[in-house]
């Protein structure tokens, strides 16, 4: 369970007396995004735009040109991740709430890096919303440090786990070695590196005597326990 840290300036801005907030939200299920949408009415005067996909999303932040966006991390192709960077890449720094059922380590992290200004789980209470919605459109931020702290230190245990494995393989292998963790079938590997597949096969057997692995199986376990899967 999230535990929220909450950051609000000691000076809300009007957006939080009269003024109506222009909210869009995302989600690809109708009955969330019905769902989120009434909540919003009944605590914010708000105008909310339902999108229930990322492009749909991307094309209503241009039109409407939102004070928030509330968007599901899971939004089909492209995901919110990637929409949140495009929204960034064009230059609207709109802040945005990620919903959620769970997220990975490098999620977290570049949903940070990308400037979100909340994190909400889907089965939130009522009041865990109303107090990260108030507190984003106020100017602050609501955000579950001890889960960030998590995805650093995870981050920190990868990048070391690489450090180590670029002394014991080579540039080549290192290739080979992400390739196949991320589940990639051996032809379409050797193609992407301009390798034949007896070539591939090579490169496979030096890693797994250099990193004394059996398999491909234990290959991928050897990866998964370092945090490189």
């Amino acid at each position: 369970m999230l535990h929220y840290t909450e950051h609000t300036p000691a000076v809300p801005p009007a957006l939080l007396g009269t003024r109506t907030a222009r909210i869009v939200i995302a989600d690809v299920q109708p009955l969330v995004l019905e769902g989120l949408a009434q909540i919003l009415r009944g605590f914010e005067p708000a105008v909310v735009e339902r999108c229930g996909s990322a492009v749909d999303l991307l094309a209503a932040v241009v039109s409407v040109q939102p004070d928030l966006v509330i968007m599901d991390v899971r939004l089909g192709q492209p995901d919110g991740i990637a929409a949140l960077r495009e929204l960034r890449e064009r230059g609207l720094n709109i802040p945005v709430i990620l919903m959620t059922g769970a997220l990975r380590d490098c999620e977290v992290l570049e949903a940070v890096q990308l400037g979100i200004r909340g994190l909400l789980l889907k089965d939130a209470p009522l009041p865990a919303v109303e107090n990260c919605v108030r507190t984003v459109l106020s100017g602050g931020t609501c955000l579950d440090q001890d889960l960030i702290g998590r995805a650093m230190s995870a981050l920190l245990a990868r990048e070391s786990a690489l450090r180590e494995l670029s002394q014991q393989l080579t540039a080549r292998e290192m290739e080979v070695l992400q390739m196949v963790v991320a589940g990639t079938r051996p032809r379409e590997a050797a193609g992407r590196l301009s390798v034949s597949e007896g070539t591939l096969k090579v490169h496979l057997h030096h890693i797994y005597q250099k990193l004394n692995v059996g398999s491909r199986e234990h290959l991928i376990s050897y990866a998964r326990e370092r945090g490189l899967a």
